[in-house]
């Protein structure tokens, strides 16, 4: 089947990943209503287009927190991504480089930020805030010293939210083998090749901790109780006092916490609901964004994340206040129908979508997009506002 849009990696993902793995990336909290959300108020938002605009050059260039990108997408931290597909975080680093994109990567990587950091300079790190304060000032620094522009501090994880597609699939790594697993590993013997011809998974940036040179279950345990459960915004300024670029917060919704974020001294924050992985019940990024970019008053960077599945949501983002949108599951989606191919021609059909949408929309530019290119809808939007 020809690849033409990011539902079709989906389904080529589905065909080359063991049920657990798929249902690990694909899904999200509980009844995964947040998760719907995400994507379904996209479609609440409609242009406006403007005729009779030179449109013969285009550019969806755009700077977010000083750095220029081509194109206006960042790719999101996901835990483990060599689990999903070969290369690992490198092979997604080395993509978006090419595409003029960057990545941002997570650290419950399988690949060290030193490595990633040298196969694709320019990569953004994103920071779990650890038990052992002295574990993460060494990261922070890592991250400094590997030439990281961008810290990016996740804010929403306080306690991991329920996933039941994974409690009933018992995901674990090495996997748990039920009856149903065996089947569902069994019928992937090319998932299971990559995995046992490739080094042994773990969290690499933690390989010289002792408690983390272990298998995957017992890492994962070992990190989600390491997580600090007690993080406040007095912390942002020890963050800035140790990292030499820029600092963000992933995770906000609250027009309050952009004003606070501002005040604390961040350099942007990220709306962003986990995928909606975390609270079920949480507003929706794109629905947060314009009263975050109104509180942020300009003070701040505001960025989107979550439910981005075509270049039409991402020039909706920007004409509503983002400087730029992360994505993450459809990466991961290009990781394991393709390898490092799959996620370049992920960005490639995003990009490409991004150039038609501005092209109908008249608008040449990406950073000229403004809420003027979008139908008022006769009330105030979004419908919780």
């Amino acid at each position: 089947m020809a690849i033409l849009n990011i539902d079709d990696l989906r389904a080529a993902a589905r065909r080359r990943l063991p049920k657990p793995v798929f249902d690990y990336i694909d899904g999200a909290a509980m009844d995964e209503v947040t998760m719907g959300r995400n994507r379904a108020d996209f479609s609440e938002i409609r242009f406006q287009p403007k005729a009779l605009v030179d449109i013969a050059e285009r550019s969806q260039a755009v700077t977010v927190l000083g750095q220029t990108l081509t194109t206006p997408v960042i790719l999101s931290p996901t835990g483990l991504t060599g689990l999903y597909g070969p290369g690992g975080e490198i092979a997604v680093a080395r993509a978006a480089k090419a595409a003029g994109a960057v990545f941002c990567l997570s650290t419950v990587s399988t690949q060290t930020i030193e490595d990633v950091a040298a196969a694709a300079p320019g990569i953004w790190f994103q920071l779990y805030v650890q038990r052992d304060r002295g574990l993460t000032k060494e990261l922070i620094e890592r991250a400094g010293k590997a030439g990281c522009p961008v810290l990016m501090v996740t804010v929403d994880t306080a306690v991991q939210g329920r996933r039941d597609r994974d409690i009933r699939n018992g995901f674990a790594f090495p996997p748990k083998f039920t009856p149903a697993n065996i089947w569902h590993f069994g019928t992937k013997p090319g998932f299971l090749w990559r995995l046992a011809t490739s080094p042994k998974l773990g969290f690499a940036n933690f390989a010289h901790v002792p408690g983390y040179n272990m298998g995957f279950s017992a890492a994962t345990r070992q990190a989600n109780a390491d997580f600090v459960r007690k993080v406040t915004w007095d912390d942002v300024a020890w963050y800035k006092s140790i990292f030499p670029g820029k600092v963000v917060l992933k995770g906000i919704l609250h027009p309050d916490d952009a004003k606070r974020a501002a005040d604390a001294g961040a350099d942007g924050i990220v709306a962003s609901n986990h995928g909606g992985r975390q609270l079920e019940g949480a507003t929706s990024p794109i629905r947060a964004l314009p009263r975050l970019v109104e509180a942020a008053e300009g003070r701040i960077e505001v960025i989107l994340d979550g439910g981005i599945r075509r270049g039409g949501d991402v020039v909706k983002a920007v004409a509503l206040g983002a400087k730029a949108v992360m994505m993450g599951r459809p990466y991961l989606y290009g990781l394991a129908a393709g390898g490092e191919a799959g996620v370049a021609q992920m960005l490639s059909i995003v990009r490409g979508e991004i150039d038609t949408t501005l092209a109908l929309l008249g608008c040449p530019r990406l950073p000229e997009a403004d809420p003027t290119f979008l139908e008022d809808q006769g009330r105030p939007w979004p419908a919780n506002r």
